[in-house]
C-alpha cells in the first residue's frame, strides 16, 4: 500500500498540447481537408474520458491538490482492499452463472437452457423482446420461448444475455456527478466489448472477450455513487493525479465485482492485467485486447461528444503491445459499428 501511494502522489510532467474540453471540434466531413491529426496519449485519453463520464470540465492542474488527498484515501478507506460492500451492487440474475457455463458449449442443450431461461421472468421477458426486434424479424411470429432460444442462436442469447444484465449496472449512477456517468458507461461498454470481440478474434473463446469488455467499468459506476456521497462541493474541478488514483480504484472494484458474479477465469485474469498493467507487463491475449479496446472505446465516445477530432488515432505507445495494424483496423471497424 505504501507504494501505491508514493506512485500516485509523484508529480507528473505536464502533458503537452491536451485539447480544451470546452472546444468543440468539426467533424471531418463538416469541414475542409485539414492536416493528420495528432495522436494522444493513453494518459490524456484516460483523463478525458473520466471527466466526460463525471459531467466536468477540463483541466491544467496535475498535481495533487491537499483536500484530493484527503478525498482518496476517503475513497480507499471505503473502496480499497475488500472493505466494499460488493453484494451492494446490483443483483446478477442467479442464473446467470449456470446459464454462461451451459451456453459455453456450442453442443449444449436448447431444452435445458430453454428450461434455465424460464426460471427467470424478467430474463423471459427480454429474450422475447429481442427475438421479435426488427434484427430478428421472421416470417412467423415468435410465440414460445423455445422459438426464440433457437432463432437467438448461441452467440446472440450470450451476448443479449450480458447487456441486459450489464445495463442496469452500468446506468445506476446517480446524483450530483453521475447524472450522466450511467449512458457514457454504458455506450462505453458496448463499444469496449465490440471492439474487444474484434481484436481477441481467433485468440480463444469471442465471447469471452465480448463479456470482459462489457464489465471492465463496472466499479466505475460505483466509484461515482461513493464520489457523490462523500465528495464536498468546495472540491472543486478534479487534478489529472486525483482521476488518475480515482480510476485505479475503480479498476479495483471492477475486478472483485467479476469475482462476485462469478465470471469465467479468463476474463477475471483479463481484468487483473488491467489493474496491475502500470507495474507488469500484460502477457494473455485477452488481457492485450482489453486494453487496446479500452483506450480504442474512450476515444470513440469522446469524439461522439465532441470532445477530441473524430479522426483522433490510437496511442502510439501503449501497454497493450498489440500490433498497430490490427489496432487500427479495430478502430475502423469501431467506427463504421457505432457511426452517429
Amino acid at each position: 500500500m505504501a507504494a501505491f501511494w508514493k506512485r500516485l502522489f509523484a508529480r507528473e510532467e505536464p502533458p503537452k498540447e491536451r485539447p480544451r474540453f470546452s472546444v468543440v471540434l468539426p467533424w471531418p466531413e463538416e469541414s475542409a481537408p485539414q492536416e493528420k491529426v495528432a495522436a494522444l496519449s493513453t494518459a490524456d485519453i484516460q483523463d478525458w474520458f473520466y471527466r466526460l463520464v463525471l459531467g466536468m470540465p477540463g483541466s491544467d492542474v496535475v498535481d495533487w491538490r491537499p483536500q484530493e488527498q484527503v478525498m482518496l484515501r476517503r475513497l480507499d478507506e471505503l473502496c480499497g482492499g475488500d472493505r466494499f460492500d460488493i453484494a451492494s451492487l446490483p443483483r446478477l440474475p442467479e442464473v446467470l452463472p449456470q446459464l454462461l457455463r451451459l451456453l459455453k458449449s456450442e453442443n449444449s442443450d436448447g431444452i435445458k437452457i430453454t428450461k434455465l431461461i424460464g426460471r427467470d421472468p424478467v430474463l423471459v421477458g427480454e429474450v422475447m423482446r429481442v427475438s421479435r426486434s426488427a434484427h430478428y424479424r421472421t416470417a412467423r411470429p415468435i410465440t414460445s420461448l423455445q422459438h426464440a432460444v433457437v432463432l437467438l442462436g448461441h452467440d446472440g442469447l450470450r451476448q443479449m444475455v450480458t447487456q441486459h444484465v450489464m445495463k442496469p449496472i452500468l446506468q445506476a449512477s446517480a446524483g450530483m456527478l453521475g447524472h450522466s456517468a450511467g449512458q457514457r458507461l454504458w455506450d462505453h461498454a458496448e463499444r469496449c466489448a465490440h471492439a474487444c470481440m474484434y481484436m481477441a478474434k481467433g485468440q480463444g473463446d469471442s465471447f469471452e472477450a465480448y463479456l470482459a469488455g462489457m464489465v471492465c467499468n463496472a466499479g466505475v459506476g460505483a466509484m461515482v455513487r461513493v464520489l457523490d456521497q462523500e465528495a464536498p462541493p468546495t472540491l472543486g474541478v478534479f487534478s489529472r493525479s486525483f482521476l488518475n488514483g480515482y480510476s485505479h480504484l475503480a479498476n479495483h472494484l471492477s475486478l472483485r465485482a467479476a469475482r462476485h458474479w462469478e465470471l469465467p477465469p479468463n476474463v477475471i485474469e483479463a481484468l487483473r492485467e488491467r489493474l496491475e498493467n502500470r507495474g507488469k507487463p500484460v502477457v494473455t491475449e485477452l488481457g492485450k485486447a482489453l486494453l487496446a479496446a479500452d483506450h480504442l472505446a474512450m476515444i470513440q465516445l469522446l469524439a461522439d461528444n465532441h470532445v477530441i477530432d473524430r479522426a483522433t488515432p490510437p496511442a502510439p505507445e501503449r501497454a497493450d503491445r498489440l500490433p498497430d495494424i490490427l489496432v487500427d483496423r479495430a478502430q475502423q471497424d469501431l467506427r463504421r459499428a457505432f457511426r452517429q
